[in-house]
């Protein structure tokens, strides 16, 4: 997935205006998305890498969803705002139960992108941050099979990295 994800948008340059590269609207990404504590997080990663899943696991620890499979992105007047697919809206797939049905929230500011990889992070990482229509949010990275998967995500959201 790259760093930074700009979708292009189309505007007519006037003639007598000089042509700047046009500013996006908005994004769709292949990802999913909760609301943990008034913030969004975004949760990237390949497909079956364990996007559902952890979001499930966020939201038995008092999450919301706000989408699964399709997220979008779009610059809202305090920063970004995250809103799930018309169509999936309050949807969220789990493996072995199928397509289930949950109370969702419509859109969410967002605040922090987790990549999720079955690599091991590193022991300590650099700070990090991950741009979206030209805003950067937080970044972590990490495995969503570990047992503290939910704690290192509500850690990313509030804790001071002090190395």
């Amino acid at each position: 997935m790259p760093r930074d994800v700009v979708a292009q948008a189309s505007r007519p340059a006037s003639a007598d205006l000089p042509r700047a590269a046009p500013q996006a609207a908005h994004v769709w990404l292949h990802a999913s998305c909760v609301q943990l504590d008034g913030v969004g997080v975004v949760l990237l990663g390949a497909s079956g890498v364990g996007k559902s899943d952890l979001a499930l696991r966020l939201i038995d620890a008092g999450a919301l969803l706000v989408a699964d499979d399709q997220l979008r992105v779009e610059c809202g007047p305090n920063g970004l705002l995250g809103r799930a697919a018309e169509t999936l809206a309050g949807l969220l797939e789990v493996r072995g139960l199928g397509i289930v049905r949950l109370p969702y929230c419509r859109v969410s500011p967002l605040g922090l992108v987790v990549e999720l990889d079955a690599e091991p992070a590193p022991r300590l990482p650099e700070l990090s941050t991950y741009t979206l229509l030209g805003i950067r949010l937080r970044h972590l990275r990490l495995d969503p099979r570990q047992a503290s998967a939910v704690a290192k995500v509500r850690l990313g959201l509030s804790a001071e990295q002090v190395v």
